[in-house]
């Protein structure tokens, strides 16, 4: 465990509720989906594994530590990684497997806190400010959750612990994998100016390439920054980097949230125009989609397709139903038809997405994410 020491009476920021702060925990499940595999399967463990297909155009969806030793990250392409890790076994998703020990690990949480807001099967923020069992100390109930997590499922959790949900985030990262970190009050712009760029959430790699250009690198390169500056270049991107290079995050930990859809999309690496390869395209793309919304437990009316032709005109085709759509094979049709009513095209394509909205009210009480950006190739 790493701590931030800098006030010794500060328990994990347990002094935060008398500064009018919250107490704030992030677990995030250690590589998940191929620690499930592992777990599942003993043949598995100690290897590098990645869960996806193994297809020409596959796609990964999650890779084991042992994988990811060798460069191997998830949205990457099947071909790529093995290509950086040839002893890769590739592992098909069960996400009844991972949907299964998600609500057991939800349980721990909701044991301890009410304030539970998940952001997928694996992750979640937690508000123990006032905790059921009365332990007040926000880092001892992270320890406890990652102990009992470890008990009932075999599977490692990392926690971050701090007085916001921005810090607390960072902080789960900061020793994975089975790490715990704690950011006190007080401490957190410090800890946010020491960090690169790109590990605040938002920032992409085209924010991060456009970051470099202009000289910032970490977040003290960030907070040197006045917000006219920052509006200047970054437009609304601009109050929220302001605010997190000072490691300021306002925002309460809430256990439901209006979600409107679910999706992702993929840009490629060479532009497409044959049906065939858009056929093939959208097949990998469909089973990524489906696990976003298998993750996010939704079930919708409508289903989008999106293209982006190569000149960036952006068009799209959707087809809404009179019931929520409830299995992938419902969902693959849709979206099959879809793109048969587009084909052919009038030019290449260079990028394609998919998305589930209109949600019922069990997809739209789960946390929004937003949606994946499948592969940047």
């Amino acid at each position: 465990m790493v701590t931030m020491p800098e006030r010794p009476e500060d328990e994990g920021g347990d002094d935060a509720e008398a500064d009018g702060l919250r107490k704030i925990i992030h677990v995030d499940m250690d590589a998940f989906f191929a620690s499930v595999e592992q777990r599942d399967n003993p043949d598995l463990r100690g290897k590098p594994v990645a869960v996806g297909g193994s297809s020409g155009r596959g796609v990964v969806a999650a890779a084991s530590y042992e994988a990811r030793k060798f460069g191997v990250k998830s949205a990457m392409p099947s071909v790529t990684a093995k290509r950086l890790c040839p002893d890769l076994i590739f592992c098909k998703g069960r996400f009844e497997a991972y949907r299964e020990v998600s609500q057991q690990i939800r349980a721990i949480f909701r044991h301890h806190t009410d304030l539970v807001e998940p952001l997928s099967l694996d992750e979640a923020y937690l508000d123990v400010t006032e905790d059921k069992l009365g332990f007040g100390s926000a880092t001892r109930i992270a320890e406890l959750i990652r102990q009992e997590i470890r008990a009932k499922t075999r599977l490692t959790a990392s926690a971050g612990v701090s007085y916001n949900k921005f810090l607390a985030k960072l902080a789960s990262d900061q020793n994975k994998p089975d790490g715990l970190c704690v950011i006190r009050p007080g401490q957190g712009a410090d800890f946010v100016q020491s960090l690169p760029v790109r590990r605040f959430h938002g920032v992409g790699p085209k924010a991060e390439e456009k970051m470099t250009r202009l000289g910032i690198a970490t977040g003290a390169d960030l907070a040197a920054k006045d917000i006219a500056w920052l509006r200047a270049n970054f437009g609304s991107f601009a109050d929220y980097l302001y605010r997190a290079a000072r490691g300021i995050d306002l925002r309460p930990v809430r256990s439901s949230r209006i979600r409107k859809s679910v999706g992702g999309e993929r840009t490629f690496s060479r532009d497409l125009s044959s049906g065939s390869e858009l056929r093939e395209t959208l097949e990998d793309i469909i089973d990524i989609v489906w696990g976003h919304i298998e993750r996010a437990q939704a079930s919708g009316r409508t289903v989008t397709l999106k293209m982006k032709y190569t000149d960036f005109q952006i068009f799209s085709r959707a087809k809404t139903v009179d019931s929520p759509i409830a299995s992938r094979a419902e969902f693959e049709a849709i979206a099959r038809s879809l793109l048969e009513e587009v084909l052919p095209l009038p030019m290449p394509i260079r990028l394609m997405g998919l998305t589930l909205s209109k949600l019922d009210r069990k997809g739209a009480e789960e946390p929004k994410r937003p949606d994946a950006q499948l592969s940047l190739l």
